[in-house]
């Protein structure tokens, strides 16, 4: 997974990339090409450049990972805090009804933590420790059906405008008629 999807590489993925580096460490110490190693190894040839730059420079231990490139602004402890917080309820962090939204959540991090998060950072953080959008299971019993289909047959085709003309226009820009 890379940035969009939630960042960075997971744990084992940088242990299979670990593992690549120190093969073409292997290699190195051989005298094997770089584009040898690539074909070999199924990587590019720039990422076989900078590992030999590193392993001529610091050797094989330069090549070992250095663990997640960030490390979350709220860890597992400061997460349970927050996750208490949560279940006390929106109304009882001033919000006037019991609806939890990710602007609401980033502004009670803020509140309680002094970090400052982005709305789809909230959604990752929640993501990443189990939670996830809230989405009624079944209609509601209270549901009038009769009422709904009254109101898709005449209320809300008011409200459209006709996909069509209903008279001729023009395929000219440049006429009123097609405006």
């Amino acid at each position: 997974m890379r940035y969009a999807q939630g960042g960075g590489l997971t744990d084992e993925r940088r242990v299979f990339r670990e593992k690549l580096r120190m093969e073409a460490a292997e290699r190195f110490r051989h005298g094997d090409e770089n584009a040898v190693i690539a074909h070999d190894l199924r990587i590019s040839v720039r990422s076989v450049q900078r590992w030999r730059k590193a392993w001529s420079q610091g050797g094989p231990r330069a090549l070992a990972s250095k663990g997640p490139a960030s490390l979350p602004l709220l860890g597992d402890e400061l997460f349970a805090v927050l996750e208490r917080e949560l279940f006390k309820g929106p109304v009882a962090h001033g919000w006037p009804d019991q609806t939890w939204t990710l602007f609401r959540i980033k502004t009670l991090i803020g509140r309680r933590f002094h970090k400052s998060y982005t709305v789809q950072g909230v959604a990752a953080l929640l993501k990443r420790h189990g939670w996830s959008c809230q989405v009624p299971a079944r209609r509601a019993i209270e549901r009038n059906e009769a009422a709904v289909a009254g109101w898709v047959k005449e209320t809300w085709p008011s409200g459209e405008e006709p996909w069509r003309r209903s008279t001729p226009g023009s395929s000219s820009r440049t006429k009123p008629a097609s405006r």
